[in-house]
């Protein structure tokens, strides 16, 4: 199978789609920090690919890309919450996250700040932004790319149909609700492929020139 790249920003059902694969059979990886996970990883999300999936489709030839939209109100509410927690640890300049988390989340969040943070304004052009340049590079490309909510009722039978996969299932199971963001390393799955080395990164990963 193709590499499969879950390029929907960070809030927006990752977790429970990453779920939904590893029940397909599929070796998933949510984020992904070293070679060994690119490597090993047929399907993977959130960080980095939300920022790199231009380089990705250049290194992975064939390989299928779902963006994951979201209502835009529950989800600035969400990625709020969440960037409040990380904004010191992703701005802090001796330390913090690793560098890809840093490199991605500053890319596509430009102009952190926490004052940016608290304007509704400012997350919903993030969010706009990050849409409207997906959409454009896979415009024409409908074999490649795939547009899913996972909150309507229908998501789960595209991806299915998008995949040509034969699932049991009807809908994705909804995880990491209210805030929560620790979901997945609750997950036990032999299939379910670490993202980093025993907490080492790779600095350089393959797809990287």
């Amino acid at each position: 199978m193709s590499k499969i790249f879950i390029i929907g920003l960070p809030r927006t059902g990752t977790t429970s789609v990453c779920h939904a694969f590893l029940e397909f059979g599929i070796a998933t990886a949510h984020t992904a920090y070293t070679s060994y996970c690119f490597e090993n990883a047929t399907a993977i999300a959130d960080t980095p690919v939300f920022n790199d999936y231009r380089a990705l489709d250049s290194h992975y030839p064939g390989a299928k890309f779902i963006y994951l939209a979201r209502e835009k109100t529950p989800w600035v509410a969400s990625i709020r919450q969440l960037l409040l927690r990380m904004h010191t640890n992703l701005t802090r300049p001796d330390g913090g996250f690793n560098i890809h988390i840093k490199r991605c989340y500053l890319t596509t969040f430009t102009d952190l700040s926490i004052d940016n943070i608290n304007q509704d304004d400012y997350l919903t052009k993030c969010y706009n932004t990050h849409l409207a340049n997906a959409r454009e590079y896979f415009k024409h490309r409908s074999n490649d790319y795939l547009e899913i909510d996972i909150a309507k009722p229908q998501s789960f039978a595209q991806l299915t149909a998008f995949l040509d996969i034969k699932s049991e299932r009807t809908d994705f199971e909804k995880m990491n609700i209210g805030g929560k963001v620790t979901a997945w390393n609750d997950i036990k799955h032999p299939l379910k492929i670490d993202s980093t080395a025993k907490g080492r990164i790779d600095k350089h990963l393959p797809y990287m020139r």
